[in-house]
């Protein structure tokens, strides 16, 4: 018995150990842009992790000093807010990130409904043909996709970064909701028809409010992509006040300019509504869980 217990504690204190360790090294780097985004100045050369202090150094020894801080400022959000077009690049994210969002709901639990309660000819194979689409990377297409947003006129526009994102999301994410919906109880949709509702009826308000789980974790997956891709826009935006988040924030870290603090307080400021957005979904995604009705 005291041998299992000794087991049981040496196995707890090493997970214990190890999960510190992960979290130490997932939370650095966000504690050192917390440091840079208050820190004076623009280089983050001698930056210390401790965001506040008053600049001075702690002796341990005649081998080791601490920095105890480099000061407390707020200038990078004003600079930020003032002096650059930070509120034009975030209007810009937000409309790619919303459009997005509610295209990719709308289109993939539409085609997984079609797709999990009726049957069709071809029906195996265009599934198979979304799977096929979804292995291979975005990049493979870029030279395709330019040519095509060039042909239609959606180049240097936020509606053809929409485009390219709602097309890239609708494969996969059809397969996962797909697959959700086939484990709900098809007596719903009888129960359903039984009582005179149409198909599109039936989906709306009796298939979504059951896969409300999987609706939300579609939402908040498809509203992260856009928000702070760099590659996409870079090809396809060019004026400046069509540029997103990610490309304003480059801007700062150029060849020409070494302004990291002032990034670090740009990417500080872009994680608030992110977090906000992901905390309110993960609440309505618990609840819908433990309310969802019966399966098969």
């Amino acid at each position: 018995m005291k041998i299992q217990n000794s087991v049981r504690t040496l196995n707890l204190t090493f997970s214990y150990i190890l999960f510190v360790i992960i979290s130490l090294i997932v939370f650095y780097p966000l504690v050192y842009v917390v440091s840079a985004a208050f820190a004076p100045g623009n280089s983050i050369a001698n930056l210390s992790i401790i965001p506040f202090g008053d600049g001075h150094s702690i002796r341990i020894s005649n081998e080791l000093t601490i920095n105890a801080g480099n000061g407390f400022t707020l200038d990078h959000f004003k600079y930020l807010f003032t002096k650059t077009d930070y509120w034009m690049w975030f209007k810009n994210t937000l409309f790619v990130a919303l459009w997005t969002t509610a295209l990719t709901v709308v289109i993939s639990s539409l085609s997984a409904y079609v797709f999990s309660r009726f049957r069709f000819a071809f029906k195996h194979t265009l599934l198979m043909s979304l799977l096929v689409l979804q292995i291979f990377p975005s990049f493979v297409g870029m030279i395709a996709i330019y040519v095509i947003l060039m042909r239609i006129g959606g180049l240097d526009t936020l509606w053809g970064l929409v485009l390219i994102y709602v097309s890239g999301n609708i494969p996969y994410n059809t397969w996962m909701v797909k697959s959700y919906m086939d484990t709900v109880s098809k007596n719903l949709d009888e129960a359903a028809r039984i009582d005179g509702a149409s198909h599109f009826r039936t989906f709306a308000t009796i298939i979504l409010p059951v896969t409300r789980p999987i609706i939300t974790f579609l939402a908040v997956s498809s509203f992260t992509g856009p928000w702070m891709d760099f590659i996409f826009p870079k090809m396809v935006l060019r004026s400046p006040e069509k540029q997103t988040l990610a490309l304003g924030l480059f801007s700062f870290v150029t060849d020409k300019k070494n302004e990291f603090t002032n990034f670090a307080a740009g990417a500080l400021v872009v994680a608030i509504p992110f977090v906000i957005f992901f905390l309110f979904s993960q609440k309505a995604m618990m609840m819908s869980m433990s309310t969802a009705a019966v399966k098969e």
